[in-house]
């Protein structure tokens, strides 16, 4: 962070595939190459609406909205949630695809949720990484009726330290596959969760440290996402926590207030970085489900059942 097997990728997500997901990953989302995103999905088969959930950097969909998702699923909310390219149970693992894949992956997901599912309110949320990616991937035509941003990695451009862009870039040139460990420097708390912290310690799919490769692919995601900030229409919301020490949360606001459309900030007092895993979760699943569950759908077809 800064600052599956089985089903082909194009049918329908069966109730039958949706226990397979939960509890052996048999589903998939296809990438923009036509390549499988292994993918978790929970919730009901005729949901009232959608998310489709983008995890953060080193993570992957399940740890990150495992428990969410079942918050969600009560509320009749279906939570898609895919490992980006590079990540989780992909065989492309440790391998960074680039700023340009994640985006465009991104897209392709939204593309065939949109199409299996045309009705029904599509809200694309995305954590950390997940939520510079879903900025950037809003603006080359993301399928979605709104976006929340948790945490989110956005503030590139002008908003980038350019001794920290020039470090990430030598770094990147020099040893690219070197990975950080962070030994001798300050350590960032990311959760007051001490207990799933432990557990992404133990979670062998979980990815750290960063590689300088992957350290500048992610300041190229940040930039990505500030350069569409003002071209984005669709509502969206920003949720924030005031004890995150990853976020520099000044330079974040500023790019979110470029975003043309309906815009809303959520703060949260006793929120750290993970925020879906702090201890305070609850209190950001039930604004997002909020949230999510306001969204009116596709416009087409609230037209077609007004008739």
């Amino acid at each position: 962070m800064l600052g599956l097997t089985a089903c082909s990728a194009g049918g329908p997500l069966t109730v039958e595939a949706e226990r397979a997901a939960v509890e052996d990953t048999g589903i998939s989302l296809a990438a923009a190459d036509g390549s499988a995103l292994a993918t978790t999905v929970w919730g009901p088969a005729q949901p009232r609406a959608i998310l489709l959930a983008l995890h953060g950097y080193g993570d992957h969909g399940q740890s990150t909205f495992e428990k969410a998702a079942a918050f969600w699923a009560d509320l009749g909310i279906r939570t898609i949630a895919p490992d980006q390219r590079g990540f989780g149970r992909n065989p492309s693992r440790a391998k960074w695809p680039g700023s340009g894949a994640l985006i465009a992956d991104a897209v392709a997901a939204s593309s065939q949720v949109r199409r299996e599912n045309p009705c029904t309110p599509l809200v694309v949320l995305g954590h950390s990484m997940g939520g510079g990616v879903v900025m950037a991937a809003a603006a080359e035509g993301l399928e979605a009726d709104a976006l929340v941003l948790a945490a989110p990695a956005i503030w590139g451009g002008t908003k980038l330290n350019p001794f920290h862009r020039f470090l990430a870039w030598t770094a990147a040139l020099v040893v690219p596959d070197r990975r950080f460990t962070g030994e001798g420097v300050v350590r960032i708390q990311a959760s007051d969760n001490i207990e799933a912290l432990r557990a992404l310690g133990r979670d062998p799919l979980y990815l750290s440290p960063p590689s300088a490769r992957e350290i500048m692919g992610l300041v190229r995601v940040t930039d990505r996402a500030a350069a569409a900030a003002s071209t984005i229409e669709k509502p969206a919301l920003m949720l924030l926590g005031d004890k995150d020490q990853i976020v520099p949360k000044r330079a974040v606001r500023d790019v979110f207030a470029r975003l043309p459309g309906e815009t809303r900030t959520i703060d949260y007092a006793e929120g750290w970085h993970l925020l879906f895993r702090d201890l305070q979760a609850e209190t950001v699943w039930r604004d997002v489900a909020d949230w999510t569950l306001q969204q009116p759908g596709p416009p087409t077809c609230a037209a077609e059942d007004r008739t």
